[in-house]
């Protein structure tokens, strides 16, 4: 148990925390019961989120007791947003969300032995409480003039649109979650990102008004760019957990595309790798960082540990093999179609010629100029040459009766899918 705040401060995971001299003896004399929320606000996690699950995942291998919550009732009622009120979500759509989200926190956290992590949902014991309830309780607990020092709150009241009550009202809730804990579990830790400071420590406030007692925070860093915007945004949108909202292969692209800036600091915080192997790819991204050995190693990671080893091994090999350094044919069909949704594409009918996809697909900027790039021999359909410019594309040719990958040169790719 010795020295996880330490490796999680080598790792640029701690932004913030109490008494650290304290926490630093608690941790090390340990096992801590801690926990950390994750609420309903959308079908599935996502990276941001990850980092947190991660850093769970530290402090239970470290030997300590994980507790994951999943919102049922705070995310009915939504953290309040610097910018705008939340959209409140039907009840029914929340619940299907928590039932999505249980699943997904359990994945990265071990389930068996004296630390086992236990899954919480904080509707269990804020449902059955009367607001008479909350308010004598709970709310006699807080300060208005503390509450309206929260960062969130504070830059709402100075906006045209204001804060609503039920917004304003969210850190009595989380807060309300702590001591829950605290009472039922003898959890003294809570962790979240450095954004949640303010949420976090309404739950260390409550805890000392209400059992004259001091618990712990630990906040970790948000996330960023090189250029400072938020990290795990892209182009498509954001980066999810559920590989129905963010393919495998693209989860492995989204990694392998880290700016060459970065790749170290990330691998820090989402790799298990020794710190001597980190350091290694460190040095190897700064030597020769055209080879991306660091990335290749930080997006081949994550993604096995997001999506399973089977999944990292075809996106690898696709990522590959779109290239034309490996055999597309050994791809499954679930891989190609992901691979390819990121390409130029075009839809063809049986019998269309290499010349049309080639034009239809923008690879050729006319029929002549795709004759020319077929000549000259640049031209590829799913890795094989094509060679006669009359050439027609082939059912047997395709992948999985379906897909053609067409590449002119080395790299500009486009895809092409069969009519049904």
């Amino acid at each position: 148990m010795s020295d996880i705040l330490d490796e999680l401060r080598w790792r640029g995971l701690v932004a913030q925390c109490t008494d650290e001299a304290a926490l630093h003896e608690a941790l090390d004399a340990g096992p801590v019961t801690f926990y950390c929320g994750f609420d309903p606000t959308a079908p599935s996690l996502h990276i941001g989120s990850l980092v947190q699950l991660l850093t769970m995942r530290r402090l239970q291998d470290a030997g300590h007791r994980p507790i994951a919550l999943v919102g049922g009732s705070t995310g009915l009622i939504g953290d309040p947003k610097p910018t705008s009120e939340r959209v409140l979500n039907p009840r029914e759509t929340v619940a299907e969300w928590v039932d999505n989200l249980r699943v997904e926190v359990s994945r990265f956290l071990a389930a068996d032995g004296e630390n086992g992590v236990r899954v919480v949902n904080n509707l269990d014991w804020t449902g059955p409480m009367s607001a008479i309830d909350l308010l004598r309780d709970v709310g006699k607990h807080f300060r208005v003039n503390a509450m309206l020092r929260k960062d969130a709150v504070a830059a709402r009241l100075n906006s045209q649109e204001g804060i609503s009550y039920t917004e304003f009202s969210y850190q009595i809730l989380q807060g309300l979650d702590f001591l829950e804990l605290f009472r039922t579990y003898g959890c003294t830790l809570q962790t979240g990102g450095i954004d949640q400071w303010g949420n976090l420590t309404a739950g260390s406030d409550l805890i000392r008004r209400a059992e004259g007692a001091g618990v712990h925070l630990l906040a970790t860093p948000l996330i960023t760019k090189a250029d400072g915007t938020k990290f795990g945004k892209t182009e498509s949108g954001t980066v999810w957990l559920d590989p129905a909202m963010t393919s495998p292969y693209a989860f492995y692209q989204f990694w392998l595309n880290v700016e060459d800036e970065r790749v170290g600091h990330l691998l820090r915080v989402f790799s298990f790798r020794s710190r001597e192997q980190i350091e290694q790819l460190e040095q190897l991204a700064a030597d020769r960082p055209a080879a991306r050995e660091a990335q290749q190693a930080l997006a081949s990671e994550v993604t096995a540990l997001v999506h399973g080893e089977r999944a990292a091994l075809q996106a690898i090999a696709a990522s590959r093999a779109l290239f034309g350094r490996g055999d597309l044919s050994e791809l499954d069909a679930a891989t190609v179609r992901d691979s390819t949704a990121q390409l130029a594409q075009a839809r063809f009918a049986p019998g269309a010629s290499v010349v049309d996809l080639l034009v239809q697909t923008g690879l050729a900027s006319s029929r002549g100029s795709a004759r020319r790039t077929i000549s000259e021999g640049g031209a590829y359909l799913n890795n094989v040459k094509v060679l006669d410019p009359e050439a027609v594309v082939d059912r047997g040719a395709l992948l999985h009766e379906r897909y053609a990958v067409l590449r002119r040169g080395k790299k500009a790719l486009a895809a092409a899918v069969l009519d049904a």
